[in-house]
């Protein structure tokens, strides 16, 4: 795993009304991985997996050990009456590496006051700690599960912040669950998209969006031969749109208006299908 931070292989999960996999995939090291999708695609139950809260029914996860992993999710698990001091002094002895003055240092830059109960932060501050928590022992990996719901822009921007500032050590990596794709837009290196619990595509996010393209078209259908390859195909009464293959949208030539698509575009697509 030298180059890798995270292998998955085969994995899979059963769950009544939903099945996970089988999955494989590669978080390398030293690059932020993107894992998005629709709501229901799997995301959280794949990163669950991955930290050892889930148990899969089948398959192999590597991946560093619980210590060296920081965890940020949508809202803290700590009890709710401790003061923000007080959960260093709770998890220190989870970590062999914490240190006490690293965090100490991380809630004063982060404004957080060490006498300010968890119940009462907001949002933004609640993801803060988070991340001082996960700062605070000598961490591989970053493990985020939709850190950014329900956050407003400015707190946004300032997580981007800190997950730049975390990947300046080259030896660093992040996984980064969201189905709010504008955040990978700025960090994201690599994207693996997810739809009905199974990898739909996964490669470099520049080469992603540069393997497809929206194409737009009039009053004449879209071609059957390309049908196959279009991904949500929709057709209104002044024409049709759909996802193609970029090798292949060239072939409509004028007849059609080709578009790259964003992050969000190929999502949204691949969850509509063929």
């Amino acid at each position: 795993m030298n180059d890798t931070a995270v292998r998955v292989a085969g994995l899979e999960k059963h769950y009544p009304t939903f099945t996970l996999g089988p999955l494989d995939l590669t978080v390398p090291r030293g690059f932020v991985t993107g894992l998005v999708g629709a709501n229901g695609s799997g995301k959280t139950t794949t990163l669950k997996s991955i930290l050892g809260m889930v148990r899969p029914d089948a398959g192999r996860v590597e991946a560093p050990g619980r210590d060296r992993i920081g965890v940020v999710l949508d809202t803290p698990t700590y009890v709710r009456e401790w003061r923000a001091r007080e959960v260093g002094r709770a998890l220190a002895t989870f970590y062999p590496t914490w240190s006490a003055a690293r965090f100490g240092k991380l809630l004063d830059e982060f404004g957080i006051p060490g006498q300010t109960k968890v119940s009462a932060l907001s949002r933004g501050m609640g993801m803060k700690l988070q991340v001082a928590v996960a700062l605070s022992h000598e961490t591989d990996l970053l493990a985020f599960d939709e850190p950014t719901s329900g956050l407003d822009p400015l707190a946004r921007s300032e997580l981007m912040d800190l997950v730049a500032d975390y990947m300046t050590d080259e030896t660093h990596s992040v996984l980064f669950s969201t189905h709010i794709t504008t955040d990978l837009d700025r960090i994201a290196d690599y994207v693996v998209v997810l739809d009905k619990g199974r990898v739909a595509a996964a490669m470099p996010r520049d080469e992603l969006i540069g393997s497809y393209r929206i194409v737009r078209g009039g009053a004449d259908p879209l071609p059957d031969d390309l049908r196959p390859v279009a991904l949500g195909l929709r057709s209104h009464q002044t024409g049709w749109d759909a996802l193609l293959p970029a090798d292949r949208a060239t072939a409509l030539g004028r007849t059609a208006v080709v578009e790259p698509p964003t992050l969000d575009d190929i999502v949204v697509r691949f969850a509509k299908g063929h």
